[in-house]
């Protein structure tokens, strides 16, 4: 593994209204607007400097278009692009002008399915993390993770830390130690990037930090005086794995998003992933909530990278499908 990537940098996601995608993303939760067309919206948090973390793009049903990482260097782009190839993945280069803001980018199909595309330029612009003026809503302030629901967690962890050197914080284990999710990352936090035993490959959430607690529950504030309430779907709440504090949202698409804050640093070389079993009731919600039925069953379909069209979803590997976590 001779290539650097960084980090989870951006998701994006098919949306059907973006005047409705506008007020919910800009309006309630605070995202920053870095510019928009009559088919694409272009979206940060706070203390990004990059152009965009999120982008939502008119389309007639809701999708997921790519999940993407950002590398150190073209020299990267390239290396990950013979790797796939050498490997048989599906893979496809974006030239630099094919996408706004964007640099050269390579899109590839996973082992899992999943579309996921790796990028080392993108267009420079302020943060605005000391313009308190500009914070409303949740005060987002950076992309954190990606979670995915795929059909073997075991091969898709075994593949991102052996073959593209990503690292695991924790992960949930039955009595026969198969792994059925695991909390992978590169940069120096608990996750870029979740897989969890279900339908898939499907994209369950994309979690958004903020800046402290408190910023969840003025969210919650925010979302029922604008008429959100039912867009809240779990939460406030605790997590057992990666102890952070979460609140689960669900666009007017249905796409979920995670407002997320207070996890912890992982990147000492001794450090020991954590185990949790998969009937250890403090994993899914640390206080004992459990989440809503949905929870299991709804995520966002996941797009062919060369066809555009809907990837088939399969039935997970492992029986027990139904803890009560995902974070």
């Amino acid at each position: 593994m001779n290539f650097n990537i960084i980090r989870c940098a951006r998701t994006i996601l098919h949306v059907t209204d973006l005047e409705a995608s506008r007020k919910f993303y800009i309006d309630a939760l605070g995202f920053i607007e870095t510019e928009s067309d009559a088919e694409h919206l272009y979206l940060r948090g706070l203390e990004e400097h990059g152009h965009h973390s999120l982008l939502l793009k008119k389309a007639d049903k809701p999708a997921v278009e790519a999940l993407s990482y950002k590398v150190s260097s073209e020299a990267d782009l390239e290396m990950l692009s013979e790797f796939f190839t050498n490997k048989g993945y599906k893979n496809r280069w974006m030239e630099e002008g094919v996408q706004h803001a964007i640099g050269r980018a390579l899109r590839i199909q996973d082992l899992s399915g999943l579309p996921i595309e790796f990028f080392a330029k993108i267009e420079i612009v302020e943060r605005l993390i000391q313009r308190y003026d500009l914070y409303k809503g949740a005060h987002i302030q950076r992309i954190d993770h990606f979670n995915c629901m795929v059909q073997d967690v075991e091969a898709a962890y075994q593949f991102y830390i052996q073959e593209l050197g990503f690292a695991c914080s924790e992960y949930t284990a039955a009595a026969d130690e198969k792994i059925w999710a695991a909390w992978l990352h590169r940069k120096q936090s608990v996750h870029d990037v979740a897989f969890m035993n279900g339908e898939g490959p499907r994209l369950h959430h994309t979690g958004f930090w903020l800046s402290e607690p408190m910023a969840i529950i003025h969210a919650c504030d925010v979302l029922a005086s604008m008429g959100y309430g039912g867009s809240i779907e779990r939460g406030p709440g605790r997590h057992g794995l990666s102890n952070a504090f979460f609140l689960y949202l669900r666009d007017p698409d249905g796409h979920r998003i995670e407002l997320y804050n207070g996890d912890y640093l992982t990147s000492d070389p001794d450090f020991k992933p954590v185990r949790w079993d998969i009937n250890d009731p403090r994993r899914q919600t640390f206080w004992g909530h459990a989440a809503p039925d949905c929870w299991f069953n709804e995520a966002s379909a996941v797009l062919d990278i060369v066809t555009g069209e809907k990837i088939a979803t399969g039935m997970p590997k492992l029986e027990q499908r139904k803890p009560e976590t995902i974070i």
